[in-house]
């Protein structure tokens, strides 16, 4: 088994929220014309198991070589997004309206986060066709950083969070 098989058989968690409909191959069609870019085919593996919601403690973490305003070593990763119009549920396709509400960069697709840190699918490099990056945006500094050159690596280094010492977090 594959470290991304091995992660997408636990990843998801059992609570219902953020979880959209079932994805259909239409909706998917339909978000990477919407969203104008290629999704990344592990990210839509994923989103078949289960269209967005929590993700589980033993993979909302992802390790960081740089403090971020969230800590001294790692980044949340406590949901993903999934592809829907689930009412009061964001999902990928509200991406350019919060891009643009944050004053972030474009092309991104946004895949978690609370407006303030936003970790997010980075089309600027690879283009819309491309395998993008995925960075961590701070939207009250102004930083992001490279988390992983794709998303297979991103997934693949998740982790859980309560491997890190959070009693030192940076303020």
């Amino acid at each position: 088994m594959t470290r991304f098989d091995e992660i997408r058989a636990s990843f998801w968690d059992s609570a219902d929220y953020g979880v959209q409909p079932p994805l259909a191959d239409t909706a998917i069609e339909d978000a990477e014309h919407e969203l104008g870019v290629s999704l990344p085919a592990v990210l839509l593996a994923l989103l078949q198991v289960q269209n967005g919601g929590q993700v589980t403690a033993r993979w909302n973490a992802f390790p960081t070589r740089v403090p971020t305003s969230w800590s001294d070593d790692h980044v949340p990763f406590s949901d993903l997004m999934g592809i829907g119009r689930r009412e009061q549920m964001t999902s990928l396709l509200d991406s350019p309206h919060l891009v643009e509400e944050w004053g972030l960069p474009s092309p991104i697709v946004l895949l978690s986060g609370d407006g303030h840190c936003w970790i997010a699918l980075d089309y600027r490099t690879c283009g819309d066709q491309g395998d993008p990056a995925v960075a961590w945006f701070e939207t009250d500094t102004g930083t992001e950083l490279v988390l992983a050159p794709d998303f297979e690596s991103f997934i693949e280094g998740l982790t859980a969070a309560d491997g890190f010492d959070t009693s030192a977090q940076p303020v």
